[in-house]
Formats: structure tokens, sequence, C-alpha cells
């Protein structure tokens, strides 16, 4: 099974909780993860399998601790063609830039050459209080997807 590194960027903690959450679940389907809270671009291997749950704050930004990644991969624009990747955001509707964050890593990635496994999730907290369980339910069809990788 592939390895899975989860990366969290979080203001009040949500993303942090939800990529905890995820981690538990992957690794009871048996697969092994390693999660960072906020990694710098020299963390990350630029190959392999991330799943990135980013909360959005602000007018679409991104948190404080995920944007030095974000940064670094917009300016040093590595070749991430051989990662694979799931996009879980937490936001407001109540905001036009709802899930803006995770949106702007997923174009980022992108543009990279990384390539997204599924669908994005975007995880309205109006609807969901506990945005873990909307978050295992996609965690449970994405999982199923690696199978193919």
């Amino acid at each position: 099974m592939a390895d899975i590194t989860l990366i969290s960027g979080s203001t009040l903690g949500s993303a942090e909780y939800v990529a905890e959450h995820l981690a538990e679940k992957l690794e009871e389907a048996g697969f092994s993860t390693e999660t960072l809270h906020g990694p710098l671009l020299e963390d990350l291997q630029t190959s392999g399998v991330w799943l990135i749950v980013s909360s959005t704050h602000g007018a679409g930004d991104l948190p404080d601790n995920l944007q030095p990644l974000y940064d670094a991969i917009k300016e040093e624009n590595p070749d991430l063609s051989n990662v694979r990747y799931g996009a879980v955001g937490i936001g407001s509707r109540e905001y036009d830039t709802f899930c803006g964050a995770i949106e702007k890593i997923d174009v980022l990635l992108t543009d990279c050459g990384a390539k997204r496994v599924g669908s994005l999730l975007k995880v309205n907290i109006l609807d969901h209080d506990i945005p873990e369980d909307p978050a295992e339910v996609w965690v449970g069809s994405w999982k199923n997807l690696l199978q193919d990788l």
C-alpha cells in the first residue's frame, strides 16, 4: 500500500484535527501515514501521495502555518509530477471565498505537475459542526482510488 503524507494548514486547529482523524482512518485501512502540520518544502518528498487539509481564513487566505510552503512551491516551481494528492478544504459558505485556500493549493500543485486523485472536498462548517465526519466519508472513497496508482 502507498505511504501517505498528510499536510495540514490550520488557523484555529480544525484542519489539524481533521488531518489526524484521516490519518487514523487510513492507518486502519492498512496505509502508513505521516502527518505534518505546516511543513516546509524541504520536509516533503517530491514523490508519493499527499493529502492536504486546509482551512481558509480572511479573504480566501491560506493559514499562516501553510503560507511558507505555498510560497516556496510558487517560487521554486519544483517538479511534482511524481506526486498524487487529495485535497480537503474547510470553510464557511457565508464567504464568497469559501475554501479559497484549498483551491489555491490545488491550482499550484497542478501547475507543478502533481495529479489530484479524486474530487476536491469542500467542507462547509455551517452544515457540519464536526468537519471530521464528511472528511471521513470522503476519505473512505478516496483511499479506494489509490489502489489504481
